[in-house]
């Protein structure tokens, strides 16, 4: 709901004001000095503002210095008397949308006020893309090419371009956040907003607060109105993470909103539409949590329109090297050094096809931002890895379970044999892998396979 603040000395004006807009189906805040209408501005959620000149205090002209020191981009409208349309022409040349000689009548008040919103709308989209555009998502930002991963991009493909409600279930760090965003610019909704929230991060009542807004007084230290999540993501999309985290109490109100679209503040009364495509996500297996009687059945269901499973990492290990390599790529600038990285060595390489990465992707990501900072050379050691990863790395052969009227011949073939069968189960059967973690190539490996029939 679009919400206006109104600027007037005179106690009347904003009454008057607010009957007129509100019949438009705007929201208003009222302030009766410059000083008040920055005390709201600093904790409410304001897309326009119409101000008297002529104020003790503070007049127009000050007001509006400071609205646009605080957000150039803010329409405000200078309502003004014949005495003072020098001061409005100055207000202006300040950055003023327009002005409006007192009295006027309603329908042109709301004329401007109309311009002036859809104005401001077009330039916060205008703003907000451009913060987006360099980090635009699509489905080719999603490393992979594993037959998992194949089948996720598949329906990501099938569901980004309806407004389904959509179920993202995996392991913490398999990228969750970046799947949601990746349907939602590649959906009808690309060019509205997309409002994240960590379902378990903030206690009930911040949480509470945090989805639906408050309305000024509902609790203590809700100095003034506060748009909740659900609003800010209206016309797109509102990614809720972590949603298994969410309490009793606000999986009701969650279950009535995505119902009716229709929600109430915290402390209000007033029913306000809002219509967001929903994409919640879950570390958990939600059907095991509302089976046990852990999370409603009802908003499960009512959830799981579209279900995404994403596989962890040690699962898609055919996608391992090619995430490495975007790593690597990614922090090449945070080197400081003139020697560039080229690659990761063979022991460390089958280190990571060893390592069953708890911390999936995510993991994966920070243990090569590291390692591209700390590596001396051009290549990643295995000193360069974390301590934990370190201690993983393959133990030396040892000689004390080998029979010593073993034959060499039949030991070497022996460990050969076993080391390809382990590249194998390693890579999930993929040759080209197994070959790097063997160090030799595909053809060579390929005979090997055939000559010990694997």
């Amino acid at each position: 709901m679009v919400t206006i603040l109104i600027v007037d000395d005179e106690k009347n004006y904003p009454l008057i004001l607010s009957a007129v807009l509100e019949e438009e189906g705007y929201e208003t805040l009222t302030a009766n000095s410059g000083r008040e209408a920055l005390d709201i501005l600093s904790g409410s959620d304001v897309d326009l503002i119409i101000t008297d000149m002529k104020m003790p205090e503070m007049d127009g002209i000050e007001l509006l210095e400071n609205i646009k020191r605080k957000d150039p981009d803010m329409p405000v409208l200078i309502m003004t008397a014949h005495g003072t349309i020098d001061k409005a022409v100055e207000a202006m040349q300040k950055g003023a949308y327009t002005y409006i000689l007192k009295p006027f009548d309603n329908e042109g008040l709301v004329l401007y006020v109309k311009k002036a919103i859809l104005t401001y709308q077009i330039v916060k989209e205008n703003r907000r893309l451009r913060t987006v555009v360099e980090a635009r998502f699509s489905f080719g930002n999603i490393i992979g090419k594993s037959k998992k991963m194949a089948e996720v991009f598949e329906k990501i493909k099938k569901v980004a371009p309806t407004s389904a409600t959509i179920l993202i279930e995996g392991e913490s760090g398999t990228g969750k956040e970046l799947v949601a965003k990746s349907i939602h610019f590649n959906s009808t909704r690309q060019n509205k907003p997309f409002i994240a929230v960590n379902c378990s991060a903030l206690t009930e009542t911040l949480l509470e607060s945090e989805l639906f807004g408050h309305e000024k007084g509902a609790f203590t230290g809700a100095a003034s109105m506060k748009k909740g999540r659900f609003e800010r993501a209206d016309g797109g999309t509102l990614f809720l993470d972590e949603i298994g985290e969410l309490s009793p109490n606000l999986q009701i109100k969650l279950l009535r909103v995505l119902q009716e679209k229709v929600l109430e503040r915290v402390g209000g009364v007033k029913p306000i539409s809002v219509d967001f495509r929903l994409i919640a996500a879950t570390n958990k297996n939600l059907k095991e949590e509302a089976s046990s009687g852990h999370f409603r059945k009802d908003l499960y269901y009512r959830l799981n329109v579209v279900n995404l499973i994403l596989p962890p990492l040690r699962q898609r290990q055919e996608d391992l090297r090619l995430l490495v390599d975007h790593f690597m790529h990614k922090y090449a600038h945070e080197r400081n050094s003139d020697i560039i990285v080229t690659g990761i060595n063979q022991e460390s390489e089958r280190l990571f096809y060893e390592y069953d990465w708890p911390g999936n992707v995510r993991e994966l990501e920070n243990v090569i931002e590291r390692a591209m900072i700390l590596c001396p050379g051009d290549t990643i050691q295995i000193s360069d890895l974390p301590k934990n990863l370190q201690e993983n790395a393959p133990a030396l052969i040892s000689l004390e379970g080998i029979p010593v009227t073993a034959k060499l011949g039949e030991t070497l073939t022996m460990i050969e044999k076993k080391m390809i069968e382990r590249a194998l189960t390693l890579s999930n059967n993929v040759q080209s892998h197994a070959a790097k973690i063997l160090g030799i190539g595909k053809s060579g490996l390929n005979q090997k396979i055939k000559k010990y029939k694997l």
